[in-house]
């Protein structure tokens, strides 16, 4: 027996593990008949108890399979034709004091890149405005820190409020926080946190030393708590072994809550930095990631992120065809490349692809997202009854209660 067809009988055996053999995706299609007889009875279901064993099987799916299984958990939950558009602006560039083997930014490295002091609210104002004329639905401010001063921390609640007011949803990377700032920055309105793993605990410290995996664990934790939404992914390409990203996966899909962002970077290598000059990543590795991705976290975005200025329209394509569902859209990404926007418009064009609205309707959702949204208007509807009666009754407290 072949390679190929151990690795295809243990993804067959290891998947058949946690489910039933038969058709999946209830309502669907089963799998295809040349590819895996069994597969979860709970494929496209939101789960927190994946297993290792079980990341791995997907990851040794023949790559069809894959795909196949991917783009089916992926039109149960979304519209398969649209895509969340993001804009990241960085805000203050360059003399991090962290030690990332990936990053332009830290002060440890001579990459060229000039320093620039946190921008002026004014400023960050007019960018988002130029970001939503261009279409962009959210847009994400990064500063180059360890963690933010206070000081600091008061400038960018001016900028998330500012972002907000134009009617686009607001996102920040700022490094650590405690969780009395991560409380501050819901007051203020943020509707997101990106704070990646970067990479699975075992291979971590090959590539930041800095501050330990907790740390970030973390953050998450605060960012989660204060009432926020988490944008959490990775790094692909730095070396590690698919193993390696199994199990970065595996930590994001057993979060307590799934990451409703999951950004999945390909390395983009800038002289200078320790990781100039590594091998790069098989693309169709990349793709396999993306789709594991999606089957392990159905309801959550799956974006591409750094590395697209490096893609092919055809490899962009696949990661569409497996599950992503978001992109980050402007001129620049941080302070490396990104395709620019008429590129990505004629590629959406090409594709028939179209932007995410800020909300997303049940109309323009995958079927489960539709049945959440009307199970959400029923038990609404008795509620809002009951609170119009009361409020005949007894306004001054039902305006209290709001």
């Amino acid at each position: 027996m072949n390679a190929n067809a151990t690795a295809t009988g243990t993804a067959t055996a290891e998947l058949a593990k946690s489910g039933s053999t038969g058709p999946t995706l209830a309502g669907r299609a089963a799998a295809p008949a040349d590819g895996p007889a069994t597969l979860p009875a709970r494929l496209g279901d939101v789960r927190h108890d994946w297993t290792l064993a079980e990341v791995r099987a997907l990851f040794a799916l023949p790559f069809a399979d894959l795909l196949y299984h991917a783009q089916s958990v992926h039109r149960r939950w979304f519209d398969p034709n649209r895509v969340q558009v993001s804009t990241l602006l960085s805000i203050k560039t360059g003399a991090c004091p962290e030690d990332c083997a990936y990053c332009p930014q830290s002060v440890r490295y001579d990459t060229g890149l000039s320093r620039e002091a946190l921008m002026e609210v004014e400023a960050v104002a007019e960018a988002a405005a130029r970001a939503k004329a261009a279409g962009a639905t959210r847009f994400c401010m990064g500063a180059a820190w360890r963690s933010p001063k206070d000081r600091d921390l008061r400038a960018v609640i001016e900028m998330v409020k500012s972002v907000r007011a134009l009617g686009l949803e607001s996102c920040a990377t700022l490094g650590m926080l405690t969780p009395a700032q991560a409380r501050e920055l819901a007051d203020a309105g943020l509707d997101y946190y990106n704070h990646n793993l970067d990479t699975s605990e075992a291979f971590y410290d090959r590539i930041i030393k800095t501050r330990t995996y907790q740390d970030r664990l973390d953050t998450l934790a605060a960012v989660r708590d204060a009432g926020m939404k988490v944008c959490c992914g990775g790094i692909l390409g730095m070396g590690e072994s698919q193993q390696d990203r199994a199990e970065l996966l595996l930590t994001l899909a057993t979060l307590p809550a799934h990451p409703e962002s999951v950004p999945i970077n390909q390395l983009v290598q800038v002289a200078g930095t320790p990781l100039h000059g590594a091998d790069a990543l098989d693309p169709l590795e990349f793709v396999r990631t993306i789709a594991v991705a999606r089957i392990l976290m159905p309801r959550s975005h799956v974006r591409l992120s750094a590395g697209r200025e490096q893609m092919s329209d055809e490899l962009q394509a696949l990661c569409f065809q497996a599950g992503a569902n978001s992109i980050f859209y402007g001129e620049k990404l941080l302070t490396t490349g990104n395709p620019d926007v008429e590129h990505d418009r004629a590629l959406f064009a090409r594709l028939g692809l179209r932007a995410e609205a800020a909300e997303t309707t049940a109309e323009s959702a995958g079927p489960e997202r539709a049945r959440e949204s009307a199970e959400g208007r029923a038990c609404r509807a008795p509620a809002a009854a009951a609170g119009a009666s009361a409020a005949t009754a007894s306004a001054a407290p039902v305006a209290a209660d709001a």
